[in-house]
Order: C-alpha cells, then structure tokens, then sequence
C-alpha cells in the first residue's frame, strides 16, 4: 500500500476538502454495512440521504466555482464531470443490491481520491486570489453526517 504525504490544501478549498472526508466517511460506512450483512435497503436509504443532503449540494459548488477556475474544456476537469454524472447515475439507480452499493462505494472513494490528489493541487496552483476567495466564499455550511439515526455501520 501506498503512503500519501499529508496534502497542504490551501484554505479557501478546506470546506470542500471536509465534504470529500464526510463521503471517505461514507465509502466507509458503505464498507462495514455489507461486512456485517446490514439489509441493502437501510444502506441504499442512507446513501440516498447523503446524496441528496451532501453530494448534490458538493458538486454543485464544485462546477459553479472550483472547475472554472481551470475551464470545462480542461482534461481534469472533463473527467471530474464525467465521474459526477456517474456517481449521480449510480445514486439515483434504483437497484440497492450489494454489488451496486460496492460499486457506488469504490466510485466514489476513486473520485475523491482524484479530486484531493490531482485536481484540487491543479486548482490551487492555478488559480487567483480572487477566484479562491470566491471559492472560499461560496462554501455552504455541512449537514451534519451525526443526524442520522439508523447506524447500521456500528
């Protein structure tokens, strides 16, 4: 395995580095709910919770005002927006049966995983002071992922 070196994020993407945490924390809980053979119906309504109350808002944010920083066209950038319309197809997806909620799961730990390894050094590379307190301004205060009340990862 792999070490990674502690990223130094620069502060305007914090906020948005705390969002990609709370979906670890998710892929997580996706983890240990299939290891402990929770009923796929209380994982897949957690998931749907989280998506709805988390992601959604997330990449929202992410497109309005991070990835113009470097432009739609940008090869990052097409490649982040491609895995946010495949995570929102696997969310949205009806089937909550193991090997979907394995799938959604790996997706999004490979997505974060580009976005805080790769696309997020890029964007704070690139851009401006003015575009990162933009950023920095635009972050939406975190749900709480404690408000949920079934957890079946325990």
């Amino acid at each position: 395995m792999t070490k990674h070196q502690p990223i130094k994020r620069h502060q305007s993407l914090h906020g948005l580095s705390k969002d990609h945490h709370q979906g670890l924390l998710l892929c997580f809980k996706i983890r240990q709910g299939i290891k402990m053979g929770v009923e796929e119906k209380r994982i897949k309504k957690y998931c749907n919770w989280f998506w709805k109350e988390h992601l959604v808002p997330h990449f929202q944010e992410e497109e309005r005002f991070v990835f113009p920083v470097l432009g739609n066209d940008h090869e990052m950038v097409r490649q982040a927006l491609e895995e946010h319309q495949i995570l929102k197809d696997l969310f949205n997806a009806s089937k909550s049966d193991y090997d979907h909620l394995n799938q959604l799961e790996r997706q999004l730990e490979a997505h974060i995983r580009f976005e805080e390894r790769v696309l997020f050094n890029e964007i704070q590379d690139t851009a401006t002071a003015d575009q990162l307190t933009i950023i920095a301004q635009h972050h939406g205060k975190a749900t709480s992922c404690e408000d949920w009340e079934d957890e079946f990862w325990k």
